[in-house]
């Protein structure tokens, strides 16, 4: 019933992973063109009380792979969340797609039913795995890599809806 668990979770969040990337890139370069110190951009926020956007990519990352983690029935790997400049972000984002691509369809497959235990700061969330998929974990996705596109079109890299979008 639920062999379609890997084509609606793996492919939607590499997807977004690799344009997050290509975002990244963008904002080196935008950086090195208008010689501003790539650390604003790791460091700037949309408004005071929002995560900068180092953290914005440090989420995505982290849903992404507790996602793919818990459907496939594994522990999530835990990340230092360190990273303070934008190579070290593309390399967190790098290392999450490897993990993503180590997954089989059989290992994630069969999981919509699946119960999933979603530890939060004060509570712990229960989930069957399609609802964790749809109510969770890509609108997550969605929003953490808009936020971070949102963050670098505010401090002038040149993006445009095709760059959230990807090629498609």
């Amino acid at each position: 019933m639920s062999a379609f668990m890997y084509a609606v979770t793996v492919p939607p969040i590499l997807r977004s992973l690799a344009n997050l990337r290509a975002i990244l890139k963008k904002a080196i370069a935008h950086a090195e063109q208008k010689k501003i110190d790539p650390s604003v951009l790791v460091n700037a926020r949309l408004y005071p009380d929002m995560y900068p956007l180092s953290r914005q990519v440090q989420i995505a990352t982290d849903v992404a792979k507790g996602a793919a983690a818990r459907l496939a029935g594994q522990e999530p790997l835990k990340y230092q969340d360190t990273e303070s400049t934008l190579a070290e972000l593309i390399a967190r984002i790098d290392k999450t797609v490897a993990l993503l691509e180590s997954l089989t369809a059989e290992q994630i497959n069969g999981s919509a039913d699946k119960t999933i235990l979603l530890p939060r700061h004060d509570r712990t969330s229960e989930f069957k795995g399609l609802d964790y998929l749809t109510d969770f974990v890509l609108p997550n996705i969605y929003f953490h890599v808009a936020t971070a596109y949102a963050i670098l079109r505010h401090n002038g890299v040149e993006l445009g809806k095709q760059d959230f979008l990807g090629n498609i």
